[in-house]
């Protein structure tokens, strides 16, 4: 697809449209017109009302290279680098899982009982950050509150920094590098990369987290959006899905602080065993439902006093 000279507003937003039907691009009319606005830094009402404006020709060579894409599959949060999550805006590069619109339902189970907390400040884990979305939120909506955020990827961590710069909470958060799985002791390595051990810490009001849960022989039936262009460290939870689970919930142990929370989004079907994998380790756990009744969350208050081995 190439464009020879200059050409209207309209007949770009046109050309992007019928490109991405072809494509089968489930909403072309949006995507088409998110790319536009995005690029040309305008808002859909602009987009209509400057119809006939000339679009420089390498403007217009930009925004084909940007149809290009999504037509050959990639997201369009990847296309435009952003996300919203939280009435928040979110950097995204292909080095973060997309935040989701059903992980909202996560934090807000957390904001309800931070709520309830008496602790302040209130001392929250992110276990998996990626984007930053969940602990930036929380950070963004819990006033008195201290947050650590640890992810394995290196990448991942700086685009969580900038996001956390972007929004204004930078100073309530620290960024760690951990690989979860790999470290028994809780050991992890901060800016320096110095060594910092699991007491260093202290405990945790709450723990929250939303782990890589597809099983793993799932991950070639995901769409290919997201198997082609997500991270697979991000979507890969083992055989049956639920090793970061088991993982978490053990090592919660001596993270979580007497009567703590322990929150989770699960993954398709997976909230009750999610729930029962908590209850061994006594929690006392209630799964949350979206509005299309579908459990999201599982979250759990450590009771101390029916301590289980």
């Amino acid at each position: 697809m190439q464009i020879d000279g200059n050409i209207t507003l309209k007949n770009l937003f046109d050309i992007g449209i019928s490109s991405l039907k072809k494509a089968q691009i489930e909403a072309p009319v949006l995507e088409a017109g998110v790319m536009l606005c995005n690029l040309l830094n305008i808002n859909r009402a602009l987009l209509y009302a400057k119809s006939d404006e000339i679009i420089r020709p390498e403007v217009s060579a930009e925004y084909i290279e940007f149809i290009k894409r999504r037509s050959d599959g990639t997201p369009l949060q990847y296309i435009t680098g952003h996300q919203e999550f939280m009435s928040l805006d979110f950097k995204v590069t292909p080095d973060v899982l997309i935040p989701r619109q059903d992980t909202e339902i996560l934090v807000e189970t957390v904001i309800e009982h931070a709520k309830k907390m008496t602790a302040r400040p209130l001392r929250i884990l992110d276990i998996g950050t990626g984007s930053g979305c969940i602990a930036i939120s929380l950070a963004h909506y819990i006033k008195d509150c201290s947050i650590t955020a640890i992810d394995i990827s290196k990448n991942a961590l700086k685009v969580a920094e900038f996001n956390a710069e972007a929004i204004g909470v930078r100073d309530k958060i620290s960024f760690i590098e951990l690989d979860i799985l790999g470290s028994s002791t809780f050991y992890c390595t901060d800016t320096v990369h110095k060594p910092i051990p699991a007491k260093a810490f202290g405990d945790f009001h709450i723990i929250v987290s939303n782990p890589p849960y597809i099983p793993s022989d799932e991950i070639p039936l995901l769409q290919k959006e997201v198997r082609n262009h997500e991270p697979v460290g991000a979507l890969d939870g083992g055989k049956d899905g639920l090793n970061f689970y088991r993982e978490i919930i053990l090592k919660s142990q001596s993270l979580l602080a007497e009567g703590g929370l322990l929150a989770f989004e699960a993954g398709y079907n997976q909230a009750q065993d999610v729930k029962e994998l908590m209850a061994l380790k006594s929690f006392d756990v209630a799964i949350h439902k979206d509005l299309s009744g579908i459990a999201r969350v599982v979250a759990g208050i450590r009771d101390f006093t029916h301590s289980k081995t």
